[in-house]
């Protein structure tokens, strides 16, 4: 049967000993890779700044959307190996999770409802249910392909072709990775574009779009080498086998639970009447190792929030990197960047050092260190954010209100607040910082300017900040307030801008391409929003004369009240008052925290499947891998139970809950591992394979009454 089949194969081309067909997988894998990875790396963004949800719900829907993407691939192993077989699978699937990206593309298409052409989606939930839609058709694509795969790349290869296969392996893995970055690096910048039929906005459509097409592709190139594969038929899933072994051992036992039947060594033991030994030994070690994975859910909990928590921690800082400007959601980057150099760091450095230093390093105390790490980087996640809230906006609270002086004259200008509620003096062309008032005791102010002096009696609303701008012209003094409806700080790292006409003529004014209007003497626009990080043209009409300047580079998350004080020809003289400071945490802040989350994702990930592999029968890997998956999805899940049930409001304390409760679950670990005793799967199989050895020699017809009973099963 072996020879038939090799001949059968024997004709398929192939490429430096390769089979060619290989080529089409990885170049499919690169694909499927970059679309997920690029699709993923925007969604939280995409969930808060255009589905308009909050934080909380957007980390939720985030990870609810992560967890089903690791959940599927069960149900695609089984249908695979039962049912339709790998190509086929792979394919149907494929065709699901390009339609579901596409779908997502559309979603994300602002003028879909944008009826009134103010820049909005008027149908919010057109938008939510194309968007759910889409991800449930993504993570039953990309979760169902996910073991397919691979086990199909390696289908291709011949028994003796053990070289050409482990290089095929590398080179599919590291076809993840360079897709994986390439498409956190590229759909990032996409998404900061401007695009939008009526209103320009973030170019969500584009940021989807690639990665649809990109599975498109991913599904074509796969396509075109269908008549090079082998197509191995479906032979049963292990799974399933193994699952109806443990539920009849655990109904054998129910029936004969009274003290009459003698107890068993093992609880699967009573298994026994109806499924063979080895198969009962081999789902003994699975489960053994499987009992091990209970805690590791938690790692997960933590790592995958580099996608969520960890790219809206840097949405509030700075991401000036001299050059360039880095977007917040491109900061996931760092994690492949990190793998790929700090894999073969590890394997060639740090383990053979410790090794030296006679350390018994074994793979469950790799796990255990793993663990340990990833609760430290969320602690300096912590730290950060700790810098983060200290640069953050007071508002004021519904009883206060908040005052900003800016002087227009060229006098020095006094302010006294009453009743005698302090006061201050502002040079001339200057302004002060946002002051704090109880709204009830504020009555008047009077407003002192060269030789000229005013008194008036205010009433402001509570809840609001305010700016008073005076100005002492050479008739009279002017006071003039400001009401500055802007209630949070600018969010993704955007500014606020709004320009403040210092000239005794009305002006036009236009920054970038975005147009304010006219604006009488000591008049203001209202804000506009612009892309941080940036310098754009500021254009000034006044009397037919156009007044051209620069914009200075408005940093991130900033708000700007810019007062044009002069415009004549080829002269604008501008100043700039601060209402928001910008981000001044930088995103480098963040770089410590990944480094260590990824020296955790190296011990503990490589280490977590190198373990799993040694541990388990040769025919039951994919159990494992199946039971490896689940604690992603179970971990993806953990998150939504902890932010929703702990109601911190500081998100510093919510990083601190997330360390300490892995660090307890890293001690539990740590004793689990202590009590835990390796086998050699190898070894056992081998007494079984000499016990069938013996039994065949006493009965020649067993095989034949062994296949039997398999069907009957």
């Amino acid at each position: 049967m072996a020879a038939w089949s090799k001949a059968m194969w024997s004709h398929l081309p192939s490429c430096f000993g390769y089979p060619l067909s290989i080529f089409f997988i990885i170049i499919n894998e690169f694909c499927e890779r970059f679309s997920y990875y690029g699709m993923r790396a925007v969604l939280v963004l995409y969930f808060k700044y255009f589905l308009q949800w909050d934080d909380n719900l957007s980390t939720a829907i985030y990870h609810t959307f992560v967890a089903l993407c690791y959940l599927t691939p069960i149900l695609g192993a089984i249908v695979a190996d039962s049912w339709l077989g790998k190509f086929k699978t792979i394919v149907s699937l494929s065709i699901v999770y390009t339609i579901g990206q596409a779908v997502m593309a559309v979603s994300s298409i602002n003028d879909l409802t944008d009826q009134t052409q103010d820049g909005s989606p008027d149908n919010i939930p057109v938008h939510i249910a194309l968007s759910m839609i889409g991800l449930i058709l993504i993570a039953l694509g990309t979760g169902g392909i996910k073991p397919c795969v691979s086990a199909f790349g390696g289908d291709q290869f011949e028994e003796d072709q053990d070289k050409q296969r482990s290089r095929f392996f590398s080179i599919f893995y590291l076809s993840i990775n360079a897709g994986s970055l390439l498409s956190t690096i590229i759909t990032p910048i996409l998404r900061a574009q401007e695009c939008g039929i009526h209103s320009k906005q973030r170019c969500y459509p584009l940021a989807f779009g690639v990665p649809a097409a990109l599975m498109a592709i991913s599904l074509v190139v796969f396509i075109a080498g269908s008549g090079m594969y082998k197509k191995a038929k479906p032979q049963g899933n292990i799974m399933v086998q193994v699952s109806k072994c443990i539920g009849f051992a655990i109904k054998n036992r129910f029936r004969h639970r009274s003290k009459e039947f003698p107890k068993r060594e093992h609880w699967l033991d009573w298994a026994s009447e109806k499924y063979d030994k080895r198969l009962i030994a081999q789902t003994k070690m699975v489960l053994k190792v499987l009992f091990l994975y209970i805690p590791l859910p938690m790692f997960w909990a933590l790592f995958d929030q580099q996608g969520s928590r960890w790219t809206l921690q840097a949405t509030t800082m700075d991401g000036n990197f001299g050059a360039i400007q880095i977007q917040p959601d491109q900061m996931q980057t760092v994690n492949p960047i990190l793998i790929i150099i700090m894999v073969p760091v590890v394997d060639a450095v740090v383990y053979p050092l410790i090794k030296k230093c006679k350390i018994n390093f074994t793979p469950l105390r790799k796990i255990t260190v793993g663990m340990f790490l990833a609760s430290l980087a969320f602690v300096a996640a912590a730290l950060v954010q700790v810098q983060i809230d200290k640069t953050l906006p007071v508002f004021p609270a519904a009883e206060q209100s908040q005052i900003k002086i800016i002087n227009l004259g060229t006098d020095n200008a006094s302010i006294k607040f009453e009743p005698e509620l302090g006061h201050v003096d502002v040079a001339s062309m200057g302004s002060t910082g946002y002051m704090i008032f109880e709204t009830s005791r504020l009555q008047s102010l009077k407003v002192t300017s060269g030789n000229k002096t005013q008194l008036d009696t205010i009433e402001l609303p509570g809840g609001k900040r305010h700016t008073l701008a005076v100005k002492n012209n050479e008739t009279d003094l002017v006071v003039k307030w400001l009401l500055d409806n802007v209630t949070s700080k600018p969010e993704e790292g955007n500014n606020l801008i709004r320009f403040l006409n210092n000239l005794p003529d009305p002006v036009n004014v236009t920054m970038g391409e975005t147009s304010f209007g006219n604006l009488a003497p000591l008049s203001d626009s209202n804000y506009e929003l612009f892309p941080g990080g940036r310098q754009d043209g500021i254009t000034v009409v006044r009397n037919s004369i156009t007044c051209l300047n620069t914009s200075k580079a408005l940093g991130f998350g900033s708000a700007y009240t810019i007062v044009i004080n002069e415009c004549s020809r080829d002269n604008l003289t501008v100043t700039y008052s601060e209402d928001i400071s910008p981000n001044t945490v930088h995103m480098a802040w963040q770089i410590p925290q990944y480094f260590i989350l990824t020296c955790a994702e190296v011990v503990f990930s490589v280490t977590g499947l190198e373990f799993s592999y040694s541990q388990a029968p040769s025919n039951m890997k994919a159990v494992l891998q199946a039971g490896w998956l689940l604690t992603v999805a179970v971990g993806n899940i953990i998150v939504l139970i902890v932010a929703g049930a702990s109601k911190l409001s500081e998100q510093w304390a919510e990083y601190v809950l997330f360390a300490a409760l892995l660090l307890a679950v890293c001690i539990i670990f740590a004793v689990m591992a202590y009590f835990y005793t390796y086998v050699d799967p190898n070894e056992i199989e081998a007494q079984f394979d000499e016990e069938e050895k013996n039994q065949v020699k006493k009965d020649p017809d067993l095989y034949e009454k062994k296949a039997e009973a398999d069907s009957e099963m």
